[in-house]
Formats: C-alpha cells, sequence, structure tokens
C-alpha cells in the first residue's frame, strides 16, 4: 500500500448505540457528541436504535455529523412484521451498518443475507458499513485471515447472483468478535494485518485497484484510551465504536485522534 492510497481514504469514527437511548434521551447525546468532535478531516456518523433515528436527525440539523441506522431487511417490502426497509429509512439514515457481529450471532445472519442487504443500501443510496470478523475459536485455531476471506469472497459471491456488486462507496468494519465486550484486546498491527487482508480480497473478487481505497475501520471494544494504538496503522481508517460512544467525552476523545490521522494525510496529499 502507497502513502498516497492511505492519504486520499477518509477518516470515519461511526458511533453505534445499539439498544440504548431513547427518543428523549438520543437527541441531547447527539447535539454534545456534535459540539464535542469538531474536528477538521474526520467524518463522523452516529448511529442509534430506529425509533431514536427522527430524533437524531433533528437534533443534527445544520451539522454535517451523519445519521446511520444499525440494521436494514434484505427485501424490499412485504410480510415481514417489526422489520424495517431500506426505503423507510431514505428520509431518516445516509448510511447503514450491515451484517454487526452481534446481529450474525443472535440473528443468525449470514453472508449471503449481508450481501442482500447491501444491495437494498445501494439501491436506495445509503452507504454501507459491512462488518466482518473471526470467533475467538477461529483466532487460536489460526483460521482468522482465512474467516474474514471467506465472508468477504461468499458476500460476493451472492452478490454476483444478483447481478450486482459491491458498492462503490462501501466501508468496511472489522470486527474481532473476541474482542468486543470481553476485557480482552486486539494489537494494531495484527488489526492492521486483516485490513491488508480485506483490501487484498476485495481486489481479487472485483473491485481491482478501487479496493485500496475501501475505508476499514477497527471496532473491537474502542476506546478513547486504546485508539491510538490502531490510528497509529495506516491501514486503518478510523472506528466503530460501541460502548464508548454513548460517552460524549470518550467520543471527543476518540474523534481528537482520528483528526491527527486525518491531518497527518492531508499533508502527505499536500507534500
Amino acid at each position: 500500500m502507497s502513502a498516497i492510497e492511505a492519504a486520499v481514504r477518509e477518516v470515519i469514527v461511526c458511533a453505534n448505540w445499539k439498544m440504548n437511548t431513547t427518543p428523549a434521551s438520543a437527541g441531547q447525546l447527539a447535539r454534545d457528541i456534535e459540539r464535542l468532535t469538531r474536528v477538521a478531516g474526520v467524518t463522523r456518523v452516529i448511529c442509534p436504535p430506529y425509533v431514536s433515528l427522527a430524533a437524531v436527525g433533528q437534533a443534527l440539523l445544520g451539522s454535517d455529523v451523519a445519521v446511520g441506522a444499525q440494521n436494514v431487511h434484505a427485501e424490499q417490502a412485504g410480510a415481514f412484521t417489526g422489520e424495517v426497509s431500506a426505503e423507510m429509512l431514505v428520509d431518516l439514515a445516509t448510511w447503514c451498518i450491515v451484517g454487526h457481529s452481534e446481529r450474525r450471532r443472535d440473528q443468525c445472519e449470514d453472508d449471503a443475507l449481508v450481501a442482500r442487504k447491501l444491495l437494498r443500501c445501494a439501491q436506495h443510496g445509503i452507504r454501507p458499513i459491512m462488518c466482518v470478523g473471526e470467533q475467538l475459536e477461529q483466532r487460536e485455531a489460526g483460521r482468522a485471515e482465512e474467516t474474514v476471506r471467506e465472508q468477504l469472497e461468499a458476500t460476493v459471491a451472492e452478490l454476483g447472483r444478483h447481478r450486482a456488486e459491491l458498492p462503490p462507496a462501501l466501508v468496511v468494519a472489522y470486527e474481532p468478535v473476541w474482542a468486543i465486550g470481553t476485557g480482552r484486546t486486539a494489537r494494531g498491527e495484527d488489526a492492521a494485518a486483516m485490513s491488508r487482508l480485506i483490501r487484498a480480497t476485495l481486489a481479487g473478487a472485483g473491485l481491482g485497484d478501487q479496493a485500496a481505497v475501501v475505508p476499514v475501520l477497527y471496532g473491537g471494544s474502542v476506546t478513547s484510551a486504546t485508539i491510538g494504538e490502531f490510528l497509529a496503522e495506516p491501514e486503518i481508517d478510523g472506528a466503530l465504536v460501541g460502548g464508548a460512544s454513548l460517552k460524549a467525552d470518550e467520543m471527543a476523545g476518540i474523534v481528537a485522534r482520528a483528526g491527527v490521522t486525518a491531518a497527518a494525510r492531508a499533508a502527505a496529499v499536500g507534500s
């Protein structure tokens, strides 16, 4: 990877509030995060629960913080009680998390389903953050890279069956599932190696040279205290933040460190 390729990629910090906040509390938290994270060069996204999308959108009017959904259904419409389609999200969100490890675990989402969700996002102009990552037993068995490669290849293959390709504005989030909420932490160098694998796999799966500029985020219990190790790696372009994103001061620290990376990349382009 060249320094120029790294320099032209966006630096992104995405807050995933998961099943937290209510419409009454979400707006104030969004405003606090927006106020404390005004850092040049960093793309900021907040993904609240569905019920808080409108409140967060209203709170962020006039700012450059984007609103994202945490999930989307794979079908356009139909008899799917309790589900939300991409068309329903159009006026509420411009980003969407797809295939988060918790949905893969709890709702048994597989790569084919993830692919169809990517397709719906692309059809409705919603920018997807596709999550991939390995379980602890897969890493301990030496199959971490194989697992992530298979997830990406299976997703691309399913898109091909629908005569579709990966969305051009794709963002990938690498989630070492064993490091989420367990107290265990991944290392920056391991996440960087996985980021290289992700781009190499995307290149071989049809993106070609375009894969070099796909942003790859790290998402494994990120905090303001740990983010520096990951953003010090040129292959990592930001973070998908879980629990820490519910604290405005934590988000301020994470985005501030992301701003250092963004400034360094801007300087590299200008030099």
